[in-house]
């Protein structure tokens, strides 16, 4: 999973940062953490969402493992449920829902069975 085209972190919401100095009209230089230095710092005013404070909402941010490309590779945790899908012919397609690594149960995937079991063997 890459942040976004050349090295943009990607829509999704990943923590809070400070904002450094506005650039434009709808721009905004971030602060971010070390471990982000990789990525460029500037966004657009549609990509950030005001945050408000509320002490009993704890962030986690977890430091990922960036490859050179700024890319991480993502990791089953665990299979949470299955299901199958009967088509027109009588064909039947098992799927599995995934829970990955750096992800919260909202965000599992169902994924192709038989693909998931070609990867990933150990979690059967």
């Amino acid at each position: 999973m890459r942040f976004g085209k050349k090295g943009k972190l990607s829509p999704r919401y990943i923590g809070p940062f400070k904002i450094l100095a506005r650039i434009g009209e709808r721009a905004y230089r971030l602060a971010l953490p070390p471990d982000l230095d990789r990525v460029h710092n500037v966004f657009l005013v549609s990509m950030l969402r005001k945050y408000l404070s509320n002490f009993s909402y704890v962030l986690r941010h977890e430091a990922l493992d960036l490859l050179p490309n700024l890319s991480y590779e993502e990791v089953p945790v665990q299979i949470m449920d299955c299901k199958v899908k009967v088509l027109r012919r009588n064909k039947e397609i098992g799927f599995v829902k995934v829970l990955w690594r750096n992800h919260v149960i909202e965000e599992a995937t169902w994924e192709l069975e038989e693909e998931m079991r070609q990867r990933y063997s150990y979690l059967f």
